[in-house]
């Protein structure tokens, strides 16, 4: 019980524990000096029989010391986790600081300071400070024991923020093992108070003092709903401690009810980039969904589930999920099967090469909507001999989807297109170029569809991404693979994809391209490390090995070809292209027959006439 007072005592002081330190020590130091007085000249002279100017002398004696002990960074080591080091750093205080005492004392020729005294003095400081640092970390110890009891795993948690979400977060870990040591936060009037029996220690510009995280193994961010930009400050300075760092879920992710506030979990990617949050006109995607039916190609993909996620949030009459993989198909029917229990929903298996099984899908149930995100999209994979499946998924795919679409009378059909079809230099962007051109044919027909594209760039997390493999190289100890230490690349989230794909299908009118807004382009280099860093390694624990470009691939990543503009939209989130040219009379015939033609699969047959197609194709 004594040491729980004096240590709430120790946390409120702990944002000024240098001045502190030194205080306390100079009062050891005193202690000390008197100490060995007694012990030269026993009880009944200690006191009386000491020169005039003694007082004098002690005040100069403390302030060697003290200099000392600041200069060698005595005052910035933690109490309660002292060892060795620091008491190997106390002795060499000690003795430099005695020696240079004692040359004073004598050069200024004051006698009546008995010699043993010099000589005792530092030796008495010594064992007076080592004994303090070792009386508080002992009671430390045995305060933690007690606390914890046999379920101490070493997890004592440093938690940034200090608001409603942090209470909540304490009362739930520290049932699991955990033990939270503090809290940091920047509102003044928060530092020395105490939530959940914790003490604010002070701002968090406190992470960047060391000898704060001496009783740290984890920083726990409880900032749910901070900015963007406000939990990348954070997370940097978190990541400059070295220490691992977890967070709890963000206000979005609290909203969807999927998870609790004490579920800590691993720093994503899209915490690192601070993107802010789209902001929908929920009232005009409201409009496009409520009480329509609506098709999802590739239902089971990462882009095409979200996609199904946030369709349903909207109230739609049903979904209809089209997916080759059964698996797949599964996963994503049980996700919304559990999140809308009431949304009726369609599961069909079918291929988008498969005309007649379009045809019956939407003859039968007679979507309003088609969101096309059936696609092969690896790009490594797609480039030599996937190369002609590759045009035949994502390119005939799409011709036969909305030619089906087209004779539904469906409202409107939406391609999701991608970065790598501006300029492709592989077969992967070239195909989903010659999707887009496509999607130009189709709405030139006049048919009452309408047809659209909308082009993004890399998705955090979808299937393929870069980012789950780091992810696994970090957890497995290294190393981090990156293709080359320039390579760039646009990021945004999947539910933000999502979410500006459904606001462009409510803008759109036939034919149009939109590209969205991806933001600042990312060295995957850098997010490299700062994954890295995050996860509590440095990178001489788990290296980066750059392994050269990729067939196909390039170093920057472009949203628009040389030659296009693009012009503004009611959403500042999503711009309009303004692509070249009608396509040429002969182009769908050239189109059906190398997607119909098997010699099309060598590898360089399909790159030839695949350029024939898509004139800016340029193979690497």
């Amino acid at each position: 019980m004594l040491w729980h007072s004096l240590n709430r005592v120790l946390d409120q002081l702990r944002p000024r524990r240098q001045g502190v330190v030194m205080l306390a020590d100079a009062l050891l130091i005193l202690l000390a000096w008197h100490a060995t007085y007694l012990f030269r000249m026993g009880v009944e002279r200690w006191l009386h029989e000491r020169p005039s100017y003694d007082w004098a002398v002690l005040l100069g004696v403390i302030a060697v010391y003290s200099t000392v002990s600041w200069a060698l960074g005595v005052p910035r080591a933690s109490w309660r986790y002292s060892s060795f080091p620091d008491i190997t750093r106390l002795a060499w205080v000690c003795l430099g600081a005695g020696l240079a005492c004692a040359v004073v004392i004598l050069m200024a020729q004051l006698n009546e300071v008995p010699r043993a005294v010099l000589a005792l003095h530092p030796v008495f400081t010594l064992i007076g400070l080592s004994l303090a640092r070792m009386t508080v970390r002992m009671l430390s110890e045995s305060s933690r024991a007690r606390r914890t009891g046999a379920q101490d795993n070493g997890q004592r948690a440093l938690v940034l923020g200090a608001g409603a979400a942090a209470k909540l977060l304490i009362a739930g870990i520290q049932h699991r093992s955990w033990t939270v040591v503090g809290l940091l936060d920047d509102d003044p009037r928060k530092h020395g108070s105490r939530i959940a029996g914790v003490t604010v220690w002070g701002g968090l510009d406190l992470l960047t003092d060391r000898a704060n995280l001496a009783d740290v193994s984890h920083l726990i961010l409880a900032m749910p709903a901070a900015t963007q930009a406000q939990r990348k400050r954070v997370l940097a300075l978190a990541a400059a401690t070295g220490l691992p760092v977890v967070t709890v879920p963000s206000a979005d992710e609290l909203r969807e009810g999927g998870t609790r506030i004490d579920r800590v979990r691993d720093i994503q990617p899209e915490d690192v980039l601070g993107r802010e949050p789209v902001k929908l006109d929920e009232l005009a995607v409201s409009s496009l969904i409520s009480g329509r039916a609506v098709m999802v190609t590739g239902a089971g993909g990462s882009i095409g589930s979200e996609l199904c996620r946030q369709i349903a949030r909207f109230g739609p009459s049903r979904i209809v999920l089209f997916e080759l993989s059964e698996f797949a198909l599964y996963q994503v029917e049980q996700d919304l099967g559990e999140r809308f229990p009431h949304l009726p929903l369609v599961r069909l298996v079918g291929d988008v090469k498969d005309l007649a099984a379009l045809r019956r899908a939407m003859a039968t149930h007679q979507p309003d909507l088609v969101f096309h995100a059936a696609a092969y999209k690896h790009v490594p994979l797609m480039e030599d001999d996937n190369a002609w499946i590759a045009l035949r998924n994502n390119t005939l795919g799409t011709y036969l989807a909305a030619q089906a679409a087209a004779e539904a009378k469906v409202q409107r059909f939406v391609l999701i297109s991608t970065d790598k079809a501006v300029n492709p230099t592989n077969v992967m962007g070239a195909t989903k170029r010659a999707a887009e051109m496509v999607i130009s044919h189709w709405a030139a027909q006049g048919t009452g569809t309408r047809f659209m594209a909308v082009r993004f760039g890399n998705v955090l997390g979808s299937s393929g991404s870069v980012i789950p493999k780091f992810k696994e190289q970090i957890a497995k100890g290294g190393p981090v693979t990156v293709t080359h230490p320039e390579i760039t690349r646009y990021f945004m989230t999947i539910p933000e994809a999502a979410q500006l794909v459904l606001q462009a299908a409510s803008l759109a009118e036939s034919g149009q391209v939109f590209v969205m807004d991806m933001g600042k382009s990312v060295k995957i280099a850098d997010l490299a490390r700062e994954l890295i860093r995050l996860s509590g390694h440095t990178e001489a624990e788990i290296p980066i090995v750059f392994s050269g470009l990729r067939p196909g691939e390039k170093l920057y990543e472009e949203l628009l070809a040389d030659a296009d503009t693009t012009l503004p939209t009611p959403h500042p989130r999503l711009r309009l292209a303004q692509l070249r040219g009608e396509l040429p009379a002969d182009w769908l015939p050239r189109l059906m027959a190398l997607a119909n033609d098997d010699s099309a699969a060598t590898p360089a047959v399909l790159r030839n006439r695949l350029h024939e197609l898509v004139p800016e194709y340029a193979p690497r």
